[in-house]
């Protein structure tokens, strides 16, 4: 079997376009579709084929790639592209959906025929337009063959969980690495918060940790899109953010353990995007802190 792929692509957001870029940079077949077809359009330049609905966008495909906002989009999403789809094709689905929602997805797949792997990543706008994700991936071992040529143009490297697409063993992973993530990126705005009340320059409290085991890379990043206005064009969305903070919080309860920290951070989520900054980087958390929008340090 050739290794160059027809792959659909359903979802052209910030990593969905980035994903289906690299994918036609490799030398796959692709072709595309978004809910706004405006996000879509500038893939043509990188020799995507961009279709008008998910149906158009399927046909023929080895493999169908979702990256939509959840589950119950995605699977709204499928259920539109279900007549065209090709029996046997395998279905990589990289949309944090969710433990719940995963079954569903799989269910959807067995009933179509569809060979469904699990396999969310781990990243943001950078690595992704860079093809440096790292896939988390469960699935059979038949037919790996197919959607491994798809994670290498995609991603770094490919994590396998299991294989087993529909018992949601990556989606698990997903959201504890998510976990956090989440948990660092509000922890370093109320830094940044709490800072700004003492009057405390920035500067001094990473002068502090500079060097030891306090400090990573990760804290600076994010304190840096605030303290320097970068907060847009986002790497990961606030509203994005917020969603799987939610998930991430219906998990533990689902599993009977008390996520207070993960509680919080989608409440400062949704707080930050009522404020309007529900597009911009999920460092933006930062002005949830704030009864009134605050401003960052000069």
């Amino acid at each position: 079997m050739t290794d160059k792929l027809t792959v659909s692509v359903l979802g052209t957001g910030i990593m969905g376009a980035a994903m289906a870029r690299n994918l036609a940079r490799a030398g796959h077949t692709v072709r595309a579709w978004n809910r706004t077809r405006a996000k879509a359009e500038p893939l043509a330049a990188d020799g995507a084929l961009v279709a008008d609905s998910p149906a158009e966008a399927v046909q023929g495909a080895d493999v169908v790639l979702t990256m939509l906002y959840d589950g119950p989009a995605t699977l709204d999403v499928m259920r539109e592209a279900g007549p065209a789809l090709r029996s046997g094709a395998a279905w990589v689905q990289s949309t944090t959906a969710g433990i719940e929602a995963i079954s569903d997805l799989a269910a959807f797949a067995r009933e179509h025929g569809l060979v469904f792997y699990d396999a969310p990543v781990l990243g943001t706008r950078q690595p992704a337009e860079a093809g440096q994700l790292t896939v988390l991936a469960a699935g059979p071992v038949a037919g790996r063959e197919t959607v491994t040529p798809v994670f290498d143009a995609v991603g770094a490297r490919t994590v396998w969980t299991g294989e087993d697409g529909g018992a949601g063993t990556a989606t698990r992973l997903k959201l504890v690495a998510n976990s956090w993530v989440l948990a660092v990126t509000n922890a370093a705005g109320e830094v940044l918060a709490l800072a700004k009340a003492l009057d405390v320059e920035p500067r001094h409290f990473f002068e502090v940790i500079d060097g030891g085991p306090l400090d990573m890379g990760y804290l600076r990043a994010k304190t840096g899109l605030v303290l320097n206005g970068g907060l847009t064009p986002a790497a990961f969305a606030v509203t994005t953010a917020g969603k799987d903070a939610r998930l991430i919080v219906e998990a533990g309860e689902r599993y009977g353990v008390r996520l207070d920290v993960a509680a919080a951070s989608a409440e400062r989520f949704e707080r930050a995007a009522a404020q309007g900054h529900g597009n911009e980087d999920m460092a933006a958390a930062y002005f949830a802190s704030f009864d009134e929008e605050g401003t960052a340090e000069e």
